[in-house]
């Protein structure tokens, strides 16, 4: 499965507090869990992006997609991720500073 195509719904937020504001989509089949480096179509335009597939949560996944430019408001809007190459496997950080440290990380490689 390369391809994610979903209605962007609320996250927490954490992204956006962080610095890294995402579009989440909630999905019943994903790859594995882990960073992927792809792209995202959204309103006809596409972006490079940083996708995250977090574990499942009562038989979905929650997948999260930092879009590279853009800074609009997706909520309700239709969003196709495009999974191209993956980075490293899901892994929880002792401290915020660190997951912000491997972020940008990531993203260098989008």
């Amino acid at each position: 499965m390369n391809y994610i195509t979903g209605t962007v719904v609320k996250g927490d937020g954490y992204g956006r507090k962080l610095g890294f504001p995402t579009v989440n989509v909630i999905a019943e089949e994903t790859p594995p869990y882990g960073v992927y480096a792809g792209t995202a179509t959204l309103e006809n335009k596409i972006y490079r992006a940083g996708i995250l597939i977090n574990p499942k949560i009562r038989d979905k996944c929650k997948v999260e997609a930092h879009l590279i430019g853009y800074n609009g408001d997706a909520y309700g809007k239709m969003v196709t991720l495009e999974l191209k190459k993956f980075l490293r496997e899901y892994k929880k950080f002792d401290t915020e500073r660190e997951l912000i440290i491997q972020i940008k990380k990531d993203l260098e490689q989008c």
